[in-house]
């Protein structure tokens, strides 16, 4: 089978994923940072289980997206969906899997009762920005604000 061929399977993201995520954020980013994940892992299997999808293809993660539904954070008391943090690997780009993980995001969300889905992109990150858009994401009022210590 060619990689044009390669069979990607959407599903729950299970603890055993960790190591896989691990592995492909490493390649994504050049550093490896197994207490990031472990934490950031557990803590959202705690909270909504599934809201964490990964893609899988010959045994091997090659996506991942995480979020979860809560209400009451910035002003926001109506259930919203929360994508956080997602990543595909860069070989597989352009195949869908991104829309694919999303997709099954959107549908737990609106199964859960959230009637929006928001989450936080540095618009520097052209293609990232670009994703979310062709998902019909569209710049929000909510603004960000930071201040360096």
């Amino acid at each position: 089978m060619t990689e044009s061929e390669t069979v990607v399977q959407i599903r729950q993201l299970e603890d055993t994923d960790i190591g896989g995520i691990t592995a492909l954020d490493e390649k994504i980013g050049g550093e490896y940072r197994p207490e990031v994940w472990e934490r950031r892992i557990t803590y959202y299997l705690r909270r909504d289980p599934e809201a964490l999808v990964v893609a899988e293809a010959d045994g091997k993660v090659v996506g991942f997206m995480l979020g979860e539904v809560r209400s009451g954070d910035f002003g926001l008391e109506e259930p919203t969906g929360w994508i956080e943090v997602m990543g595909v690997d860069p070989d597989l780009r352009g195949k869908a899997i991104g829309r694919r993980l999303a997709e099954r995001m959107l549908d737990h969300f609106q199964s859960q009762g959230a009637s929006s889905v928001r989450t936080l992109v540095d618009e520097t990150m052209t293609e990232i920005t670009g994703f979310f858009g062709s998902l019909g994401f569209e710049p929000a009022p909510l603004r960000s604000f930071v201040k360096n210590l």
